[in-house]
């Protein structure tokens, strides 16, 4: 893999905690165990593209108010949809 930042090869995968504001704008969440990518090179922590577009998505498709200040990765990805897609998103 490949860092998107300074082009090394020295990167590697990992678990950790991300913050993410909600569509709405009326909070923030902690979402623990987010699929990570770590650059030994230039230091930088970030997540890829893919799965900032999973958060971003399920965050849209789910009712908000039922989460609490921190979830998991995988329990926010298994919330139960109240839509069938993003109709906001038009890429």
């Amino acid at each position: 893999m490949t860092c998107e930042w300074c082009g090394s090869d020295k990167t590697k995968t990992a678990e950790l905690p991300v913050y993410w504001e909600l569509p709405d704008g009326t909070r923030s969440i902690e979402i623990t165990d987010a699929p990570s990518v770590i650059c030994l090179a230039c230091q930088m922590v970030y997540q890829e593209e893919t799965v900032v577009k999973e958060i971003e998505n399920q965050l849209f498709l789910i009712r908000t108010s039922n989460l609490g200040d921190t979830i998991d990765y995988k329990q926010l990805m298994a919330e139960p949809r109240i839509l069938k897609k993003n109709y906001f998103d038009f890429s």
